[in-house]
């Protein structure tokens, strides 16, 4: 029995929920890939009876970057409509409700899928960050009734292969040679992209020292051949905390696991439908998996904890384990992990029976590997430096120690002369095709970093002989002399009458102002810029409460017509990029 399941994944969620119904469908007897939808021939599809998708959504509603191509070619008009009349398909969304488009692309992919003539197993499942569950409370319930719903038409049976968290991806070889593995840093960049080396010229706290939060300016030098557009995205790859690397063999240590970082570990496929990663692709040491490949600072899923009962023969800790592994234990697993922020270290260290029992296929199994992180660029090539504002993640919960982001503070600890890799990328916003048509930029905190590159490119088309459209912006933090990033450069550009800002310092004055009131305040210029003048609006920042304030903000410039923003978002004259 063949089933295809494919997933759109951008930070690896979308794929752990994917391999996790690959694991159940072995159990099942099922056969068949589980892949990044771009890694599958999709032509291909229209020969298959039965195919799974797990689909997030990224950015302003958009596909994962593992689907894009994919995406495109079921977008295809000449496709007919009954391309997939023999596919039988189930799809389940990962998104977050905070979001305006939430779920947008298992919603649209789910509608196409329809379209071509395929038929839904069940109806489509929406996973939402905002539960309390996190998207364990609709995806465990979604594939328990997928298997319900297909026994109805399928004669299967569990088969003798033992329980899916015992199905492992991969065979683990490993040996300790005399001859050291030379050390790699730039291992297999885990996207397809060709990643590129960037030394490292600057990197300064840009926010006072009594200032709540530590936002970093880091300035790169790139290679000549190396270029961009305004807006574009810079992805990088961190490593763990030498500190975590240390607590991670201490544990080894400890428990006498049998491997030190000399260790060097190969891997090969258990199942023909489940590849080797290309950050496995060559044997690497012990010691690069738990600097450059594992990640050591990630808060476990409830897979690691089916996976740390396998082989505990502590009672009590066996019985922990596998609660948190339940769906009738998601209320505990939250309490222990997502709320606290707690690591897998942190976890190993308190199940020290489990511990105890590692062995290192269980650890691949366990570790997630390292994500990219993106990163909006702040400058244009012609500056001759790759910058980027990056707001430093600490803060503390009921643990003893402050949680840490580990992109963030692997960039803060980044030495004058250090070499990353990193791929440029396509960002979720776009210019206006016309020079001459107005941009509104809204970027409160480090959003405004991607509208110093925006400003920078049509400085350049204005000497280049362009005439370029009125550019405002609105700016917002919290003091004037603690977090005003950038202020040099906007301060020039409004005397220079490049643009126009407007700031919103929210605790220089008794009463707090944000971007939303002076976006209000600035009815009259806003109004004339969107009805008269085709004006462009782009919001930038944090995902919490700014996008729904901002976008309220405008409906109230232009009198309560949300129909015309609506009409505005769908042909992306208003465009945001936002994250948590």
């Amino acid at each position: 029995m063949r089933l295809v399941i494919l997933y759109g994944s951008q930070t690896g969620t979308a794929q752990n929920v994917a391999e996790q119904i690959w694991r159940e469908a072995k159990t099942w007897g099922f056969n068949g890939p589980v892949l990044p939808m771009d890694e599958y021939p999709v032509q291909h599809l229209i020969e298959e009876q039965l195919a799974i998708f797990v689909v997030a959504t990224t950015g302003n509603g958009d596909e994962p970057d593992n689907m894009q191509k994919t995406w495109k070619f079921l977008l295809r008009r000449s496709l007919p409509s009954d391309s997939l009349q023999r596919l039988r398909f189930a799809c389940l969304g990962l998104g977050d409700s905070s979001y305006a488009k939430f779920n947008f692309a298992a919603k649209k992919l789910n509608k196409r899928l329809l379209q071509l003539g395929a038929s839904p197993v069940l109806p489509l499942g929406l996973c939402d960050d905002q539960h309390d569950h996190g998207p364990s409370a609709t995806a465990l319930p979604w594939i328990a009734e997928l298997w319900n719903e297909l026994r109805k038409s399928i004669p299967f049976q569990r088969q003798k292969n033992g329980e899916a968290k015992a199905i492992f991806k991969w065979n683990v070889t490993y040996s300790h040679p005399t001859t050291p593995l030379a050390e790699i840093s730039h291992l297999q960049w885990p996207l397809k992209n060709e990643a590129v080396c960037f030394t490292l010229g600057e990197n300064r706290r840009t926010t006072a020292a009594d200032h709540f939060q530590d936002v970093r300016f880091l300035r790169f030098v790139f290679p000549s051949i190396i270029s961009w557009n305004a807006g574009d995205i810079l992805d990088l790859r961190p490593s763990n905390a030498d500190e975590q690397v240390l607590q991670f063999f201490e544990l080894v240590k400890e428990h006498n696991l049998g491997f030190n970082e000399s260790t060097v570990v190969k891997l090969d496929t258990v199942y023909d439908d489940m590849p080797v990663p290309l950050a496995y692709a060559k044997p690497v040491t012990v010691g690069m998996l738990a600097k450059y490949i594992w990640d050591l600072n990630a808060c476990p899923r409830q897979r690691a904890f089916e996976l740390l009962s396998l082989n505990c023969e502590d009672e009590l800790e066996k019985e922990k384990l596998e609660e948190f592994a339940s769906l009738e234990g998601l209320d505990d697993l939250i309490n222990y992990v997502n709320r606290p922020r707690r690591t897998i270290l942190e976890v190993l260290q308190d199940f020290r029976h489990s511990t105890s029992k590692l062995n290192l296929p269980i650890l691949f199994e366990l570790f997630t590997i390292i994500q990219p992180r993106s990163f909006s660029i702040a400058s244009m090539p012609t500056t001759r430096s790759l910058d980027l504002l990056v707001a430093v993640v600490e803060y503390k919960t009921k643990m003893s120690k402050p949680r840490l982001g580990l992109c963030s503070n692997w960039l803060k600890s980044l030495t004058i002369g250090s070499q990353v890799y990193g791929v440029i990328k396509r960002g979720t916003m776009s210019l206006p095709s016309e020079l001459a048509t107005p941009i509104v930029m809204v970027g409160p905190g480090t959003g405004i970093a991607p509208f110093r590159s925006v400003i920078q490119y049509k400085k350049e088309q204005e000497k280049n002989g362009g005439k370029i459209g009125e550019l405002i912006v609105f700016f917002g933090c919290r003091n004037k002399a603690k977090d005003y990033h950038f202020a040099e450069d906007f301060t020039r550009w409004h005397a220079e009458k490049t643009c126009r800002i407007f700031v919103a310092f929210s605790r220089d004055q008794d009463h707090k102002i944000y971007v939303q009131h002076l976006i209000k305040q600035q009815k009259e210029l806003i109004s004339e810029l969107i009805l008269k003048k085709s004006a462009v609006i782009m919001v930038a920042g944090s995902s919490n409460s700014m996008p729904k304030a901002v976008h309220e903000a405008f409906i109230e410039v232009l009198d309560g017509n949300e129909e015309y923003l609506d009409k505005m978002i769908k042909g992306r004259r208003y465009q945001e990029e936002t994250w948590t």
